[in-house]
C-alpha cells in the first residue's frame, strides 16, 4: 500500500527568539526537520510533502532532495490547514502519515510502527502517558475506545487531568482523511483548523481509531525555545554516549561529549572528556582522544594517540601516530604510521610518510614528506606566491632545522639537512648540508637609537 509523508514544518516558533525558522534550529549539528527526514529515510514513501511557511524559501533549501515535494502554508491558519496544503499530492489508495518538523527524535520504529496500525483503514494516533501532559492535546476515551482529542488550551479542568496524550503524529487511510480535512471549520478559541478535529469525523464515520505509543518521552518532545532546544540536545548526546558505552567504548564521562554526526569506533578505544565529533568521523582499535579535541570527517588510525586541544578537519591519522596537544590538521592531511605532529603545528593538504615528526611550532601546507624526517620548530612552508600554491617534497630522512622557511616549488632530497634559519627557493641535493642565510657580523661602535629626552 503506498504510503506518504506529511511533515509540518511551516512555524515560526517565536519564543526561540530568533530570526531562524524553528525547524532549522540545529540539534546535534543538523536542522531538526532534516533529522525527522532521516527518520523517514527507510520507510520507502511514495512522496514526503513538507508544509513550510514561515522563511520557506530557507527550509526549501534546506530540504530539498529527490522523493521530497514542499508546499507552502500562507497564511498558518492551523495544524488542520496546514495538511490541507497537501491534499493534491496524496494517493487516495494509500496511507498519510503525518510527522512533525519541530519533533526530531521520532524513531524510524515508532514512525513505521504508526503506519502500520492504521494499514489505510483505521486513523491510528501516536500518544504517550507523561506525568505532566502540560500543552498537550488529550485522549479523551469511552473505555478501550478513542472519542477525541481536546487540545489543553480547549480542555475542561477534568480533561486536564487526562495523562495519555497526542504527540502530534497520526497515520489516517488517505482518501478518509481527504474528506475530513474538507469538513474541518474553525470554531474554536483560536480561530484556528484542527487537525485533532478529525477524530470526532472518524468515530461518526465508523472508522476504527486506535493508539500507538511511543516508546519513550524523548521521542516524541517538541522544541519551542532555547531551554527545550538544550534539552533535547543532551537527552540525544546521552543517547548517543550510551550506545557507544554498550559497544565497548571508554568514555571518561558520557554526559561531556557531543557527537554531531557519525562516530565509528573500534575496539579498546578511549575518549576523554569535551571532544566534539562533527560528519563522520572513524578511531581505530586502542586510540586514544585526549580532552577538548574537535575532530570532523577524519579517520584515526588504530593505536594512534591524539593529546588534548586539537582540531582535525578531513584527516587521517595513521596507526600508532602521536599527535598533539594543540595540534591543527586542515583538509588534506594525510599522517602515515607512527607520524608525530606535537604542539602549535598546523598541516594543511600535506602527505608525511612513516615516522615523520614536526613536533613543535610548524608550519606544513602543501607538501609531500619523506620517512623519517625530522621538521624543526618554527619552520614553515611559504606555499602561497598571492597567485598560486606550489608544492614542497621533502626527501626520506631530511633533517630540517629551526626557524627555516622552504620557499615553494621546491624539493630536498634524501638525507639532506637544512641549515637553522636558512631560506631555501632552490632545490637542495640528497645528502648535503644546506644553509641560505646571511653571514654574522658584528658592528663595532654602533649605538642603539634611543628616544629623544623631554624639556
Amino acid at each position: 500500500m503506498a504510503l506518504d509523508i506529511v511533515i509540518m514544518a511551516a512555524g515560526k516558533g517565536t519564543r526561540m527568539k530568533s530570526a531562524l525558522p524553528k525547524v532549522l534550529q540545529r540539534l546535534a549539528g543538523r536542522p531538526l526537520v532534516q533529522h525527522v527526514l532521516d527518520a523517514c529515510a527507510d520507510l520507502q514513501a511514495r512522496r514526503t510533502v513538507v508544509i513550510t511557511g514561515f522563511g520557506a524559501a530557507d527550509v526549501e533549501r534546506a530540504v530539498a532532495a529527490p522523493g521530497v515535494l514542499c508546499v507552502r502554508q500562507e497564511p498558518q491558519l492551523g495544524t488542520g490547514h496546514a495538511v490541507q496544503q497537501a491534499v493534491p499530492h496524496l494517493d487516495d489508495a494509500g496511507t498519510t502519515l503525518v510527522l512533525n518538523g519541530d519533533v526530531p527524535l521520532i524513531e524510524p520504529a515508532t514512525a513505521r510502527a504508526l503506519a502500520a496500525a492504521c494499514d489505510g483503514q483505521r486513523l491510528a494516533l501516536l500518544t504517550l502517558e507523561l506525568d505532566d501532559p502540560s500543552g498537550y492535546g488529550r485522549i479523551v476515551r469511552d473505555g478501550a475506545v478513542v472519542r477525541g482529542i481536546v487540545e489543553h488550551k480547549d480542555a475542561s479542568p477534568a480533561q486536564r487531568a487526562i495523562r495519555e496524550v497526542y504527540t502530534g503524529m497520526m497515520a489516517a487511510p488517505t482518501a478518509a482523511l481527504k474528506r475530513w480535512l474538507a469538513r474541518l471549520k474553525n470554531d474554536n478559541a483560536q480561530r484556528e483548523y484542527y487537525l485533532t478535529d478529525i477524530v470526532a469525523m472518524a468515530v461518526a464515520d465508523g472508522v476504527p481509531v486506535v493508539a500507538s505509543a511511543a516508546q519513550d518521552e524523548t521521542e516524541v518532545l517538541g522544541v519551542n525555545s532555547p531551554a527545550q532546544l538544550a534539552d533535547l540536545e543532551r537527552r540525544l548526546q546521552r543517547r548517543r554516549a550510551e550506545a557507544l558505552l554498550a559497544a565497548g567504548v571508554r568514555l571518561a564521562d558520557p554526559a561531556r561529549i557531543d557527537i554531531r554526526g557519525e562516530l565509528v569506533c573500534g575496539q579498546d578505544v578511549e575518549i576523554d572528556i569535551n571532544c566534539v565529533f562533527e560528519g563522520r568521523v572513524v578511531i581505530g582499535d586502542g586510540a586514544r582522544i585526549g580532552a577538548h579535541c574537535v575532530i570532523r570527517d577524519s579517520r584515526i588510525g588504530a593505536g594512534a594517540r591524539v593529546q588534548p586541544f586539537c582540531d582535525f578537519q578531513q584527516a587521517v591519522i595513521g596507526e600508532q601516530a602521536q599527535v598533539g596537544p594543540f595540534a591543527r590538521l586542515r583538509p588534506g592531511a594525510e599522517l602515515g604510521p607512527e607520524v608525530h605532529i606535537g604542539n602549535f603545528v598546523e598541516v594543511k593538504n600535506s602527505t608525511l610518510a612513516r615516522g615523520a615528526k614536526a613536533n613543535h611550532l610548524a608550519y606544513l601546507g602543501d607538501s609531500t614528506v619523506g620517512e623519517r624526517v625530522n621538521y624543526g620548530a618554527g619552520s614553515i612552508t611559504a606555499n602561497y606566491d598571492g597567485a598560486a600554491k606550489h608544492r614542497t617534497v621533502l626527501g626520506n630522512d631530511v633533517h630540517v632545522g629551526s626557524n627555516c622557511v622552504l620557499v615553494a616549488p621546491v624539493t630536498v632530497g634524501d638525507g639532506a639537512t637544512i641549515g637553522a634559519g636558512s631560506v631555501i627557493s632552490k632545490p637542495a641535493p640528497a645528502g648535503q648540508l644546506t644553509v641560505a642565510r646571511a653571514r654574522q657580523a658584528t658592528v663595532a661602535n654602533w649605538a642603539r637609537p634611543a628616544k629623544a629626552k623631554k624639556p
